[in-house]
C-alpha cells in the first residue's frame, strides 16, 4: 500500500513508515500473510484511544473553563464514542488505505464502523509513537477541535430538550425562556437567561451566548424538578 497520498493530504510525514502501515493493517491481513512479517493495528488502537481521550479532555478542559465535571465527561464520550471517530476516518478517507484479508473484503470490512473506528485511534497511537504528543494536538487541531468549536457535538449537552422531555410529561405544562440581561463589552459579552415553568422561574443561567445561557438555565431548571420530583 501506498501511504505517500495519504500523508500529502495530512501534511504529515512520518519518520517510520512501518509504523504507520501497522496502524491500518487489519488482523484478518495478517493472518493471511503468516508468511511475512506484519503487524496488525490492535496494540496501537489501545494507545491511541488513551492518547485521544487525553488530547480530547486538555482541550475542553480549556475551552470551556465554567463546566462542570460532568458535563466534560458527557461531551468527551460523545467525541470519543465510535459513531464521531467513523466520521473523523471516514472525512479523511482513511477506508481507503486499510489493509484487509480477502475475507474480510468481501463482506464490507472496509466500511465497517467498528474497524474505521479502530483505524482512526492506531493513527493516532502510530503519530503518537512516531511524532510525539504535540503533533497529535496538531492533527487534532486541524481536523477534530474545529468540529467540537462548531458544536457538533452539543447535542450531548442538550439540557432544554432533556427538560422539555421531564415537564411533558404533565401535558399542561409550559416552558418559556427569556434572555433578561446582556452585560460586557460587545467583544466580551455575557447573556443572562431565565426559565419558567408555568409562569415560575426554575433556573437561571450565565453564558456568552444566549444558546449557552439558556441551556445553562434549563441545567438548573432540570435539577430543581428532578429534586422536586423524588420527594414527592
Amino acid at each position: 500500500m501506498d501511504f505517500q497520498p495519504l500523508q500529502k493530504q495530512l501534511a504529515i510525514t512520518f519518520n517510520d513508515q512501518t509504523i504507520l502501515q501497522q496502524a491500518f493493517t487489519h488482523s484478518s491481513y495478517v493472518n493471511e500473510h503468516k508468511n511475512r512479517i506484519y503487524q496488525d493495528n490492535e496494540r496501537l488502537e489501545f494507545l491511541g484511544d488513551a492518547v485521544l481521550e487525553l488530547g480530547i479532555s486538555q482541550y475542553l478542559y480549556r475551552k470551556y473553563p465554567n463546566r462542570a465535571e460532568g458535563e466534560l465527561t458527557k461531551m468527551r464520550a460523545s467525541i470519543v464514542c465510535e459513531p464521531a471517530l467513523v466520521s473523523f476516518a471516514t472525512d479523511l478517507h482513511f477506508d481507503r488505505y486499510v489493509l484487509l484479508g480477502k475475507g474480510e473484503e468481501r463482506t464490507g470490512g472496509r466500511k465497517r464502523p467498528a474497524l474505521l473506528a479502530d483505524v482512526f485511534e492506531a493513527f493516532i497511537g502510530a503519530l503518537y509513537l512516531d511524532q510525539g504528543f504535540q503533533e497529535v494536538i496538531k492533527f487534532l487541531d486541524q481536523y477534530v477541535y474545529p468540529k467540537i468549536a462548531d458544536g457538533a457535538f452539543s447535542h450531548a449537552l442538550d439540557y432544554k430538550s432533556q427538560l422539555q422531555e421531564l415537564i411533558q410529561q404533565n401535558k399542561d405544562a409550559v416552558i418559556d425562556y427569556d434572555i433578561v440581561a446582556e452585560n460586557g463589552p460587545a467583544h466580551d459579552r455575557e447573556f443572562v437567561a431565565h426559565v419558567r415553568v408555568n409562569q415560575e422561574i426554575s433556573g437561571i443561567g450565565e453564558g456568552r451566548t444566549k444558546k449557552e445561557a439558556e441551556q445553562r438555565a434549563a441545567k438548573k431548571a432540570l435539577d430543581y424538578h428532578k429534586k422536586k420530583k423524588s420527594q414527592k
